[in-house]
């Protein structure tokens, strides 16, 4: 299963797990856009195996009910959480969320929590959230998770997502040590997300951005090969390699307890959406 997954990485991730024969579940927000890149995966992959799901990631109850459906009717073997945003001014769900932390944070933790039991019963079960080399500028602040008490700075909240998902990784590494967590940074690759939330990263650097191929090349080794599965779980990769997720004097490491109340805020959170 892979979200966010009818263009950029996700898109090129899918096609080469589908050229290997695997079963795929794309699961997009748009259904035009995402009936499109099913059509174009299976005529280039010749594969048929290739189903889309409509949902929202920044939808918690959404995400709750996709998830519960999916477990009573589907076999899991790999999660790869790709969707994410990069919105640059602060605006709410519908349920009050700030939309990138709804979407980057809280929607991966709840998809994945939800879904565990079902990659549970599996040999060799995987999970890999694209995150972002962003992350190694922010120190987990669990303080403002919604961003309420600072100037809204979109890159930096985005930054500060994509520091929780790794802690995410690290954190249901130790607490589910039958599944292989990991999280990556693919590069800064020329995709519709960057293209769009960061216009002048992208004009300055895009005659040196990855294609959206070679960011997913680590995705697609995370999910289907041996040698990944031999790493010690809840690490973060770049370029098919275990590296560090702090930069040296950066000050970013929070503390355990830091950490674990994340995982107990996100929990929380969760559950007020969860169908009663």
């Amino acid at each position: 299963m892979i979200t966010g997954a009818n263009s950029g990485i996700g898109k090129a991730t899918v096609k080469e797990i589908a050229k290997r024969g695997g079963t795929v579940h794309l699961v997009c927000r748009n259904k035009d856009r995402a009936e499109e890149a099913k059509k174009e995966i299976t005529t280039e992959t010749s594969n048929q195996n290739v189903f889309v799901h409509i949902l929202d990631m920044s939808n918690p109850r959404g995400i709750w009910e996709f998830a519960e459906q999916f477990k009573k009717q589907h076999r899991l073997n790999v999660l790869i959480n790709n969707a994410g945003c990069m919105i640059n001014k602060r605006e709410l769900t519908e349920d009050g969320l700030e939309k990138n932390f709804a979407t980057n944070t809280l929607g991966t933790y709840i998809l994945t929590t939800v879904l565990l039991p079902l990659l549970e019963k599996e040999d060799d079960p995987r999970v890999i959230t694209v995150s972002s080399g962003g992350m190694l500028v922010q120190k987990l602040n669990i303080s403002d998770l919604q961003s309420e008490n600072v100037a809204f700075d979109g890159t930096m909240v985005y930054a500060q997502n994509k520091r929780q998902q790794v802690v995410l990784m690290e954190q249901l590494a130790k607490a589910h040590p039958s599944i292989h967590f990991s999280s990556m940074h693919p590069g800064w690759a020329d995709t519709p997300a960057v293209r769009s939330s960061m216009p002048d990263f992208y004009e300055k650097m895009k005659n040196r951005l990855r294609t959206e191929a070679q960011g997913a090349d680590t995705v697609v080794w995370l999910a289907v090969s041996a040698a990944a599965s031999r790493q010690a779980s809840g690490q973060f990769f770049q370029d098919r390699q275990p590296v560090s997720t702090h930069l040296p004097l950066a000050q970013t490491k929070a503390s355990l307890g830091d950490e674990e109340k994340l995982i107990q805020a996100l929990e929380e959170l969760s559950q007020q959406f969860k169908p009663r």
